[in-house]
């Protein structure tokens, strides 16, 4: 299964950190900080999963993201998980409308992260 690639998209050191750790027994990891850096990643890795931030700072979202993922026939295998600490319901359907596969709350547990990581990269 170390034959996959994960990208993480967080503009949080130690956040980025923390989910890197979680996902490193699942494949390969690359990293980005900024929704345009992503963006890069994407066209450049070829992933096979996004884990994605909904909040990037500056310089666009992880709604953005994700739907500049979709619209790529390129990354049309490549599954989305954002992550927010948004939880409503709308925020929740504003986050699969954008064509995530899974939306986690944040604060999550790096063993329910590491779980769902498994289920959408088995789906991949």
């Amino acid at each position: 299964m170390t034959d996959k690639t994960i990208l993480i998209v967080e503009d949080q050191d130690d956040l980025r950190l923390l989910i890197r750790l979680s996902l490193k027994s699942l494949g390969r990891i690359v990293l980005a900080s900024s929704a345009a850096q992503g963006l890069e990643m994407v066209r450049a890795e070829k992933p096979d999963l996004v884990v994605l931030d909904v909040w990037l700072g500056d310089g666009g979202s992880g709604l953005d993201v994700c739907r500049a993922i979709r619209a790529d026939a390129a990354a049309s295998g490549t599954r989305v998980l954002l992550l927010s600490a948004c939880g409503q319901q709308s925020d929740v359907e504003a986050g699969l409308d954008a064509g995530a596969d899974r939306y986690m709350i944040k604060p999550f547990s790096p063993q329910s992260l590491v779980e769902t990581a498994g289920t959408l990269l088995g789906n991949a």
